[in-house]
């Protein structure tokens, strides 16, 4: 029996907890992951389980500036029994500001066969620029672009 949309997305605050999950492993083969908000540098979309699981092995640098001490989630069903909308909030301590942070995500989920087969992350490029102490970083690829 495959696993349904809350199953798989309760896997997804599992990986941003840091329990063990990888990401791309989530995902069907052909699965997509889009970032409608990406700023420069960061691709808008990803196709592809090997793209993913590359994109955000290389990209978990990022993570050793932040002590999360909580993850929280809601989960929103929607008409489609494929889809759910989910809020990912985590907190903690970011080395990149010297102090507390937090930050939300909202993403559109299509899950289909207990795989990935959609995923839209909307997130804030400002906040999350912010919670890595990158903004200075930010405004100059704003101003480059």
């Amino acid at each position: 029996m495959s696993r349904s949309p809350r199953e798989v997305v309760e896997d997804v605050r599992r990986m941003v907890a840091g329990e063990g999950v990888v990401f791309g492993d989530l995902f069907a083969e052909d699965g997509v992951l889009r970032y409608p908000f990406a700023p420069p540098g960061m691709p808008r979309e990803l196709v592809g389980r090997d793209t993913i699981r590359e994109y955000h092995s290389a990209a978990s640098a990022r993570r050793s500036l932040l002590e999360m001490e909580g993850v929280d989630m809601l989960v929103r069903d929607t008409d489609d029994p494929e889809v759910v909308v989910v809020e990912i909030e985590h907190h903690g301590y970011s080395h990149g500001i010297g102090g507390p942070y937090r930050f939300r995500a909202l993403g559109v989920v299509r899950v289909r066969d207990g795989e990935i087969v959609e995923y839209d992350d909307y997130m804030d490029p400002i906040a999350m620029a912010a919670m890595l102490g990158r903004t200075k970083d930010l405004v100059a690829a704003l101003t480059a672009a």
